[in-house]
């Protein structure tokens, strides 16, 4: 039997034995931090294993979780519905469909790598734990189906990587650290406002209080200023959090400062929190709200785009530049976001797993220029390639993604984003696509002044690549070249979620899709499996 026949076929056991594999998803990285917190000083090389076999098991579980999903299912699968504050209407209420199910995935194989492949400079305990809190504050958020659990989550995060980028970041890691925890805090509280809001309205109409998703969506019914407004209260945590300009301010402070793996906890997965805010609570719940607010996001994500491309070619930081290049790709994303088609939102989806993998990447290959160099300054990085053939030649595929090359994950996502939002955002389709090429400019000019050239001196010396980075890398490297030529299996997922998604908007607003093209539908896939424990 293959390994992707026992993968499906364990998956599939476990599945149908009811295992409560979501919760466990969330819950496995808070059991090892509190291990890790437990173990003693004496013995540090205990904390790195015991932080790795946690982090691992939530990957093995994603892998399950991914094996096992139905591609034919947009609904929700594997539910894990109990009652925790019944006289409030809160529940434990997890879910995963395929607009999810690869940042579930996505997250499960960041941290290991993330935890494997990166040392912190100090106090290794604390620096674990905080990661292993942060990802099951990730995963709760990408699977939350309750609007108190989702928000529970969703602020959880802030506290372990305020600590992070605090503890463990560079010279100026307080003030960043500081200024990404106020403006996040800031956006959360009009959110918790809206969420208060949205579940006592939606009462009148339910009969009973409840915060979850699925019963407020396909029940309740709000006047079209209260849908408005409720929709901006959520909006706004999600704008600071993807960031979307002018909201972005944070972000590349928050960046430069962050130690190595925060940085690429950051790109891969907690920003994709408010993209995937805007997916599942935005255009869900209030969907002629969204349908309402979308000239202003389109113009907000196509200025986005425009000015990170602009932003990042003027960086003499490398890793500064790197940051201003996560403005303009999740411009792209929100684009598609708000264009509401089924190839848009397929790709924005997409690109978000995509993002996370390339500037994931990107970090951390500039996390190890810095260990060798001391320094991020891209004047003086020079001919790094002749000294460090593969170390470059990584750097050059990972950077080829970001610029979104064909045979890539970069293109993919981007050539449904354009394709799609060309349909129902034409001119800012066609000014955003400016974009693409901007971003071959900066990075490809980036790559010639520091990997290029003849090395001087100072940079004569730098080291190759070691085999636990190279590993590393090359998990990295594999994803990017295998989604980019084969970017079926996520596509078959997705997609029945998507069109599920516009039909709900379809059926809740005056809203009317673009004619599908010829072999693609926009209407959803029948669904008959709702897997729950």
């Amino acid at each position: 039997m293959s390994f992707v026949s026992l993968a499906a076929a364990t998956a599939g056991a476990v599945h149908s034995a009811s295992f409560p594999i979501l919760s466990a998803l969330v819950l496995l990285p808070i059991i090892g931090a509190v291990l890790v917190v437990l173990t003693s000083n004496r013995r540090p090389e205990y904390v790195k294993l015991i932080a790795t076999l946690f982090s691992v098991g939530v990957a093995g579980m994603s892998i399950w979780l991914l094996a096992s999903f139905k591609t034919s299912d947009g609904g929700f699968q594997f539910q894990s519905k109990h009652e925790w504050i019944s006289s409030w209407g809160i529940s434990w209420h997890l879910g995963v469909d395929g607009i999810s199910l690869f940042l579930v995935v996505l997250t499960g194989i960041l941290f290991p790598l993330v935890i494997v492949g990166i040392d912190p400079h100090h106090d290794h305990k604390r620096y674990l734990a905080w990661l292993l809190v942060l990802e099951a504050g990730v995963m709760g958020s990408f699977l939350s189906l309750d609007l108190f659990l989702f928000f529970i989550f969703f602020e959880i995060v802030l506290v372990p990587m305020y600590f992070l980028i605090g503890g463990w970041g560079y010279d100026k890691r307080v003030y960043a650290a500081t200024k990404f925890f106020l403006y996040t805090m800031l956006g959360s509280a009009f959110m918790l406002i809206g969420i208060l809001a949205t579940a006592l309205l939606a009462r009148q109409d339910i009969g009973y209080l409840t915060f979850d998703v699925v019963t407020i969506a396909e029940r309740a019914s709000f006047s079209t200023n209260t849908a408005r407004w409720l929709f901006v209260s959520f909006a706004i945590a999600f704008a600071v959090k993807v960031p979307i300009f002018p909201l972005h301010t944070w972000l590349p402070d928050a960046h430069t400062q962050a130690p190595t793996g925060g940085s690429v906890i950051l790109a891969g997965v907690l920003l994709k929190m408010g993209t995937y805010g805007f997916l599942r609570f935005g255009l869900y719940l209030f969907p002629s709200a969204a349908l309402w607010a979308k000239p202003v996001f389109l113009t907000l994500a196509t200025i986005g785009i425009i000015y990170g491309a602009i932003a990042a070619t003027m960086q003499k930081d490398l890793k500064r530049l790197v940051a201003y290049s996560s403005v303009a790709h999740l411009g792209f994303i929100v684009l598609g976001i708000f264009a509401v088609t089924s190839q848009s939102l397929t790709g924005s989806v997409m690109q978000m797993v995509n993002h996370g993998l390339s500037t994931g990447a990107l970090f951390l290959l500039v996390g190890m220029i810095y260990e060798r160099r001391h320094t991020r300054v891209i004047a003086e990085l020079k001919g790094i390639q002749a000294v460090a053939p593969i170390f470059a030649a990584a750097f050059m595929v990972v950077m080829l993604s970001s610029v979104g090359v064909p045979g890539l994950n970069g293109f993919v996502g981007e050539f449904l984003i354009l394709i799609g939002s060309f349909e129902t955002a034409r001119w800012w389709t066609v000014v955003a696509a400016t974009g693409v090429i901007l971003a071959a400019l900066y990075l490809l000019w980036a790559y010639q002044r520091v990997f290029h050239g003849e090395p001087d001196e100072a940079n004569s010396s730098f080291a190759e690549m070691n085999l636990r980075e190279g590993s590393i890398i090359l998990v990295f490297i594999s994803l990017i070249v295998f989604t980019g030529l084969y970017p079926k299996p996520m596509l078959e997922r997705i997609e029945p979620s998507v069109d599920k998604l516009i039909e709900h908007v379809v059926e809740h607003s005056d809203y009317q899709p673009p004619t599908a093209p010829a072999g693609h539908s926009n209407k959803p896939a029948e669904s008959t499996h709702t897997g729950g424990e």
